[in-house]
């Protein structure tokens, strides 16, 4: 139309994704959360470099909207952002380690002894998930033993009916731990730490907080032994 206004083009507005728990996630939530999904599956490994380009290609997303996701992952501690070096997975230093066990300690047995005066239709939840457990380590199934321990302790904090637990429980720096200490473990290791899942769960069938939070420590306890026996470029 000669001399006419040109009508303004819409802006597109970006369609928020449900998350698991059906709380819609905005873009950079949803991209955050595809980066600890794939430290869970091994898609991302701890060490490794991010490249922006290969990102922004492979998600179908803005730069910004990328930069933005690896912020938020960079404060929860899951990327570290260097001026010069790029950004990059973490790795635990022995320290590290050492911190985040203490940490994950005193909130599992937290969610553990208050789990324990859960209705026992409640508390039997548990069942399912150390049965995953077990099923995903002897290959019966083609589950995924870190995405197992996620459901573990998911059903764990919902049965303590804190709704803050989960949300203050640095889970993801414990994907990373486990992510990073995997390639070290043998089969029988790694059935032993699911083996801890299982006594966890009956204490707390048992209704006994003293029973729960003792085999949440015992469980710890394991961990750091099977860490001290580790060799050192795992901890590096």
């Amino acid at each position: 139309m000669s001399g006419g206004v040109k009508p303004k083009t819409p802006k597109r507005t970006a369609v928020a994704t449900p998350d698991p728990d059906g709380r819609a996630m905005g873009t950079t939530e949803r991209v955050a959360e595809i980066i600890r999904q794939g430290i869970r599956t091994s898609q991302f490994v701890p060490g490794q470099h991010l490249v922006e380009i290969d990102l922004t290609q492979r998600l179908q997303i803005s730069r910004s909207s990328l930069r933005e996701a690896l912020r938020h992952l960079n404060g929860d501690g899951i990327v570290s952002m260097g001026r010069y070096r790029g950004t990059h997975i973490c790795r635990l230093d022995r320290r590290a380690i050492d911190d985040l066990l203490e940490v994950l300690e005193q909130l599992v047995s937290l969610a553990a002894r208050r789990a324990t005066k859960a209705p026992l239709e409640k508390r039997r939840l548990l069942d399912a998930a150390v049965e995953a457990s077990g099923k995903s380590l002897n290959g019966v199934d083609n589950g995924n033993p870190m995405l197992v321990r996620q459901t573990f302790y998911d059903t764990l904090f919902e049965i303590s009916g804190n709704d803050e637990l989960p949300r203050v429980t640095p889970l993801s720096r414990a994907d990373l731990f486990r992510a990073q200490i995997r390639p070290y473990q043998s089969h029988e290791e790694q059935r032993k730490h699911a083996e801890g899942y299982g006594l966890i769960a009956q204490a707390v069938l048992s209704g006994d907080p003293v029973k729960a939070e003792a085999a949440v420590r015992a469980h710890f306890e394991a961990t750091r032994q099977m860490v001290d026996r580790l060799p050192p470029q795992a901890v590096e």
